[in-house]
């Protein structure tokens, strides 16, 4: 069967299906799309760089990321390419190989399909100037579906390394130094009981080689051991059950703090010692806190989601910027970037997902960093007797808040998204009470001050799918449902648009 390179392109990454078994779902990434995609990838690196081309190459827990992995290592190697093999390893790491004196690759990649099912894996890929765009994606699945390689006479080599202890030995030297701590310089998490959850993806690491090293007690970690059928839950730090593990697992340890990885640790979330999650708006404005503190008034750039009362928070309370833009890790990275070029400072970029990338570490999203980042606040509140809860204490949490997803059913449904949007943009200028953000990057965002429902509502376009998701806040008992049976009254109009 002829591969449809392009199906395999989800936005700046590749993923597909590899394992068979479950029903509807056909592979569609093996072993020889693989390689196929190794040669792919060499040839796009050799018309950005010139000579020798090392690639570093690692993988997560999944059951297919060992085949698919040796079956791209040998696409480039056929090339002529040289390949650093990382065995486990987690995406952030892969990017750091390319900064790297010891291993010097000319770029990195990533076996992984972040939290999707046991039967997917995927690709991501990096050089030193970041994680590849859609274009940049594009083009090597252009080259993969349309290109005849002529394999070079002379076979790359293939070297094998641990670079996971590499990169966490950095994180060690970087927590160390920025504590600096004259009596627990080694050891400045001594004295404090902090638990990881890695829900047997790639993060396992972060429990012996960095909390360890530091000094904290690691005791009742959980699902440490890389198992790709994610046996215990989800590693997903958006998910209740796995968001549930944690909790509880540190309200029984007696935990000071707990922290959750995604499978191939670009994400995470933390719990606090009275095993309250601090994910999603409360994570926002946790590393917004830390971040001000050291560039007061610079922006703190967002996906659109986010809370009025995470505004309030940043903007009055932390007196920072706050700077809503789309959906998306990449946008939101790509926009932190921009305002800096032309002048407005920001240091961090984060989305609701747990996605965070801080410019001291090369706007790269990379969880492990944002928690190493965290750390270092936690032992210096803990030598004074504090908690990181108190730098989020006067942040106002909605009373309730859904999302929901409408089914577009026309063909071109993001001409029919946009229709929608514009139209609505108009209706909203007559309805009372009813006001749309003026500062808006992505749908429609309202301001709904009805006495029922002070709150507000976000419509856009899916990045990828035939849907309009629809965000909804409220500080008051039943304001969701208020908000939401006004404008699903106002959507009936839109008969392209399953708004039931």
């Amino acid at each position: 069967m002829k591969t449809d390179y392009k199906a395999l392109q989800n936005g700046s990454d590749i993923r597909g299906v590899a394992i068979s078994g479950v029903n509807g779902e056909p592979v569609n990434l093996d072993e020889t799309v693989a390689e196929q995609l190794g040669k792919a990838f060499f040839y796009w690196c050799r018309g950005k760089h010139p000579g020798d081309i090392t690639i570093a190459v690692g993988k997560d827990s999944r059951m297919s990321g060992s085949e698919l992995k040796q079956a791209f290592s040998k696409g480039v190697q056929c090339m002529g390419g040289n390949v650093i093999d990382c065995g486990i390893a987690s995406t952030p790491a892969m990017f750091m190989a390319t900064k790297s004196e010891k291993v010097k690759a000319t770029a990195g990649v990533m076996l992984t399909a972040s939290h999707l099912p046991y039967n997917r894996n995927g690709l991501k890929f990096f050089t030193d100037e970041g994680g590849l765009d859609k274009k940049d994606i594009s083009e090597i699945l252009d080259l993969a579906a349309g290109t005849r390689f002529d394999h070079s006479g002379k076979r790359g080599t293939i070297r094998i390394m641990d670079f996971i202890s590499v990169y966490s030995k950095g994180l060690v030297k970087y927590i160390r130094n920025s504590v600096n701590h004259p009596d627990h310089f080694k050891k400045p998490l001594r004295g404090l009981k902090i638990i990881v959850d890695a829900g047997n993806g790639a993060g396992g690491f972060f429990a012996e080689k960095i909390l360890h090293k530091l000094g904290a007690d690691i005791t009742g970690s959980q699902f440490l051991d890389p198992d790709g059928m994610f046996p215990n839950h989800i590693p997903n730090p958006e998910d209740k059950a796995a968001m549930d593990a944690i909790c509880s697992a540190v309200t029984q340890e007696k935990a000071d703090l707990g922290i959750i990885f995604d499978t191939d640790v670009d994400r995470a979330a933390i719990v606090d010692s009275q095993g309250n999650p601090i994910n999603r708006n409360a994570l926002i404005a946790l590393i917004s806190a830390i971040v001000l503190e050291e560039h007061p008034e610079s922006a703190v750039v967002t996906d659109s989601i986010t809370s009025t009362g995470l505004n309030t928070f940043i903007e009055d309370q932390l007196k920072g910027k706050h700077h809503r833009f789309k959906r998306g890790y990449k946008n939101v990275i790509n926009e932190a970037i921009r305002l800096n070029k032309e002048g407005v400072e920001s240091w961090i970029a984060i989305e609701t997902s747990g996605h965070a990338a801080l410019k001291e570490n090369y706007f790269l999203d990379d969880g492990a960093f944002l928690v190493a980042k965290i750390l270092v606040k936690v032992a210096q509140m803990h030598m004074k007797g504090e908690t990181i809860s108190d730098l989020i204490e006067p942040l106002q949490h909605p009373l309730e808040s859904e999302e929901v997803r409408f089914s577009i059913k026309e063909k071109d449904f993001a001409k029919y998204g946009q229709e929608v949007i514009e139209r609505l943009t108009e209706i909203v200028k007559s309805e009372e009470g009813w006001e749309a953000e003026k500062e808006n990057y992505e749908g429609i965002r309202v301001n709904c001050k009805g006495e029922n429902e002070k709150g507000w509502f976000l419509l856009r376009l899916s990045l990828h799918d035939p849907v309009m998701p629809l965000n909804v806040e409220s500080d008051i008992q039943g304001g969701v449902n208020t908000i939401m049976n006004r404008l699903k009254v106002i959507l009936k109009e839109f008969r392209g648009l399953d708004a039931k």
